[in-house]
């Protein structure tokens, strides 16, 4: 029969009492045990809430902006509580495409021609079941890059979009050149410097939707390219406004962090054998133009892109490359309103790294720093299966862009 609430009361004090005279006999019929187990836990929740808790640093030197996330935004002002059992960079980076759920999502795709000859895969999520915008040529529109070798099947892709579909929005994924499993026609893919892609996928999708509010968020690499993107055309762009999350702000400092004997064993040889897989399928392709058997042979994610994405692209050297790839010296040229959350624990970008000095400098731009969070981690909750740190602010803002964003558009 189903257990009624004294049967449990009963249950939960018996088992309390033999838990106690199990920890007692354990440790030579005493109650030292018991009390060691307490005044740890004790002392773990006062070094949790006193070091590991905190509110994040809001870095923006437009007062104006900074009151427009106080109010609109309010999440980037609050106390960040990470996972009490997982709140360390590394860890979060690591478990959470384990731990957070998929929600399910239905894409429509849709193949767009290159001038070079090449395509571009875009998933679409309409929403055409909106309440709050059933007119599809008015329906605010959220452009979302993943990272280096993401799809729009990334857990953190589907939480975005799962959020934007409770506010009535429309979602279009750019997925990166011969990685979402359409064919490469042309011996190019794609890097972080090279913004000609995402330039032709805003133009469409704003000539699609031309009455429609157009805002874009990207993600590590998708948020590079995205913030080099916005370096270049300033104002002379379609988006209001974009959103960048655990952006690599400066490459060389990103590739010597990833090259540390911990972290190359954890993530950079790993991200290495993805770069690697996701241009074998297009070996024959690739081979009229590159050495592909050296490019196989590469071991990190530096010397893959000395071999192959620097050479792709036509610089001169590797430096060349990470120099242009780094969306630091950009950073000033920025001339929308750009939100930019960043952990200082996130081994893909190093907290000297990331340009607060030259955040203070563009009026457009505000920072987001947490203590805690590694690299698209940001999880939050005993069992953070569902909703993160990083998609709240994502929610908040995009909503508020949306939704008032005439009070910052005057700044």
């Amino acid at each position: 029969r189903p257990l009624c609430a004294m049967d449990w009361q009963v249950l939960t004090r018996e088992l309390s009492l033999y838990l106690e005279s199990q920890v007692r006999v354990g440790f030579f019929g005493s109650g030292v045990g018991l009390s060691l187990v307490l005044g740890f836990g004790v002392a773990y929740a006062c070094y949790y809430l006193n070091s590991i808790a905190k509110k994040p640093q809001l870095v923006a030197s437009n007062d104006r902006f900074c009151r427009f996330l106080e109010e609109y935004c309010p999440v980037v002002t609050e106390t960040y509580y990470p996972t009490i059992w997982c709140w360390e960079g590394r860890v979060q980076t690591l478990l959470r495409p384990f731990i957070t759920s998929r929600p399910q999502v239905q894409y429509r795709n849709e193949l767009i021609k290159t001038a070079d000859g090449g395509q571009i895969s875009l998933d679409w999520f309409d929403n055409n079941d909106s309440s709050y915008y059933p007119d599809a040529n008015t329906r605010p529109t959220v452009l979302l890059l993943p990272g280096l070798t993401g799809t729009s099947k990334e857990s953190y892709i589907l939480h975005m979009i799962h959020q934007s579909e409770t506010l009535g929005y429309r979602c279009v994924v750019f997925n990166n050149r011969g990685i979402a499993g359409e064919e490469l026609l042309t011996p190019r893919t794609y890097c972080a410097a090279n913004t000609e892609d995402l330039e032709a996928v805003i133009h469409h999708v704003h000539s699609l939707h031309p009455s429609a509010p157009f805002m874009a968020a990207g993600v590590s690499m998708g948020g590079m390219l995205l913030l080099n993107y916005l370096g270049k055309t300033g104002r002379d762009t379609p988006l209001m406004a974009a959103a960048i999350f655990s952006a690599g702000w400066n490459v060389f400092e990103s590739v010597e962090s990833l090259e540390k004997p911990l972290n190359w064993l954890l993530f950079n040889y790993y991200l290495t054998t993805c770069l690697q897989s996701s241009i074998s399928r297009h070996r024959q392709m690739l081979e009229k133009l590159f050495d592909m058997d050296l490019v196989m042979k590469a071991r990190t994610v530096r010397e893959f892109d000395k071999q192959f994405t620097s050479v792709m692209f036509g610089y001169r050297s590797i430096d060349d490359y990470y120099e242009d790839a780094s969306p630091c010296r950009k950073l000033k040229s920025v001339g929308i309103p750009v939100l930019c959350l960043n952990s200082v624990d996130d081994v893909f970008s190093p907290a000297h790294a990331i340009p607060v000095e030259t955040a203070k400098q563009n009026a457009n731009v505000a920072l987001v720093l947490t203590s805690c969070g590694g690299h698209i981690g940001f999880l939050e909750g005993i069992w953070p299966r569902k909703c993160t740190y990083m998609d709240r602010v994502f929610k908040q803002f995009v909503q508020a862009v949306f939704e008032h964003g005439n009070k910052i558009f005057s700044m």
